[in-house]
């Protein structure tokens, strides 16, 4: 095996140059792949390659449902779905320790689950309870981490993209088996984020929410009945065979524009702005996709993923050490990179170690995947969904840094249970055959 060391010394300082003097991650990885190619190749064949690769990268059926799913996102964000999830939280929850901090969670997983966007989910779910929680005496520091944490349980609860960007850097892990393998991790996130607020909210004396009389609560739990149905709907046409995930995003996209006319929250004015903005961030997304590609295709070129490889079997051949490492890289990576390239560029690097020295299942290794890289959705210094919860709570990301440690804690808790627990993520795709 050889090794190109001027090659990798060029990969690694070129996109650490990028990113230091504030180029946009995309681009970073681009040019810094584009970088690499040029210590090897001629300019022209380094170009013409870097190009095809980044187009190839994107011929793929399945990437589809990420358009679709931005964009049944963005109806949601804007449709009043929201404020209905949240009332029907409340009718869980909301007579428990903490009452509305319990709300906060499961509004954010269920709406998170919906809408499959972690940033959305924190902007609209934190829009509204913010403010409630800090009429109640909530502190608003602690308001602001309990949403920015709980956001990120939506990417573990299918639909959800990043699983989509995973099975394509995988080489073709079924996303259906995917998305039934995130319920319970993604879940027990959820869960164990409602213990940490439960016993912070009971130790300060919070108040709980006021009973809801019968009649009321029904009248709450079916306005939430037609937005819950969408997880039904296209979780289960995937389960039974009847679409493929792709058309399941473009159904979910009908569903969800349907329900936002039927609320009357969104008119056909509004679709222009709602398309733009969903054009803008596919874009984004799509642009990260073909430039992580291409990075990946420079680093198997230059032999990288072997020698991670070799380096990690060579420190330790005890499966748990082996697994803990990674766990360890794949949370200081998340601390600063966002999770789309991350799952593309480590994925081909971790994912034939775990799976033929350590026999994980594929399925199992995106799981924890995306459990790591959630807890950097949440850590400065470029944690996305911590930007925005602090933006919505008008906060300085200072103000959360010790509110969030429980969080944290919780979180990579649940992640090591689900690491050394496989039949956590595992259950659900086995018990429908994948």
């Amino acid at each position: 095996m050889e090794l190109d060391i001027l090659g990798i010394l060029v990969l690694i300082f070129s996109f650490l140059f990028f990113l230091v003097i504030g180029t946009p991650i995309a681009y970073s990885i681009g040019l810094s792949a584009l970088a690499t190619m040029l210590v090897s190749f001629d300019v022209l064949p380094a170009f013409s390659t870097m190009a095809q690769r980044m187009a190839t990268g994107l011929e793929s059926f399945s990437l589809l449902a990420i358009p679709f799913f931005i964009l049944a996102g963005q109806l949601m964000n804007s449709g009043g779905i929201a404020m209905r999830l949240i009332e029907f939280a409340k009718v869980i929850v909301g007579r428990l320790p903490g009452g509305l901090a319990l709300v906060n969670v499961t509004a954010n997983m269920l709406f998170g689950a919906i809408s499959g966007s972690a940033a959305a989910s924190a902007s609209a779910i934190g829009t509204i309870m913010s403010p409630r929680m800090e009429k109640e005496g909530y502190d608003k520091n602690f308001s602001a981490a309990i949403n920015v944490t709980s956001a990120t349980t939506g990417l573990s609860i299918p639909p959800s993209n990043v699983l989509i960007v995973y099975s394509l850097a995988s080489g073709g892990v079924s996303i259906g088996a995917l998305f039934l393998a995130g319920y319970l991790p993604g879940i027990l996130t959820g869960v164990a984020l409602m213990l940490v607020g439960a016993a912070y909210a009971y130790r300060k004396k919070y108040p709980v929410a006021e009973k809801i009389p019968f009649g009321a609560a029904v009248k709450k739990f079916w306005d939430a009945i037609p937005s819950l149905m969408m997880l039904v709907v296209v979780i289960g046409g995937i389960i039974a065979g009847l679409f493929t995930a792709t058309e399941a995003a473009a159904i979910a996209v009908i569903y969800s524009l349907v329900l936002a006319l039927i609320y009357k929250e969104v008119s056909i004015k509004h679709l222009p702005n709602i398309i733009i903005s969903t054009i803008r961030t596919t874009g984004m997304v799509m642009l990260l996709i073909a430039a992580s590609i291409g990075l990946s295709w420079v680093m198997s070129f230059e032999n990288i993923p072997q020698t991670v490889s070799s380096g990690l079997l060579s420190l330790s051949s005890d499966p748990f050490i082996i697994l803990i490492i990674i766990n360890l890289i794949l949370l200081f990576v998340g601390i600063f990179m966002d999770m789309t390239p991350a799952v593309l560029i480590f994925t081909p690097i971790f994912l034939p170690i775990v799976t033929a020295q350590l026999g994980l299942d594929p399925i199992h290794f995106g799981i924890i995947m995306i459990l790591n890289l959630n807890v950097g959705l949440c850590t400065p210094p470029v944690g996305s969904v911590l930007f925005i919860g602090c933006s919505v709570a008008n906060l300085k990301i200072q103000d959360l840094v010790k509110p969030l440690i429980p969080f944290y804690i919780a979180m990579i808790a649940v992640l090591l249970l689900v690491t050394f627990f496989p039949g956590i993520s595992l259950w659900f795709p086995r018990l429908f055959g994948y």
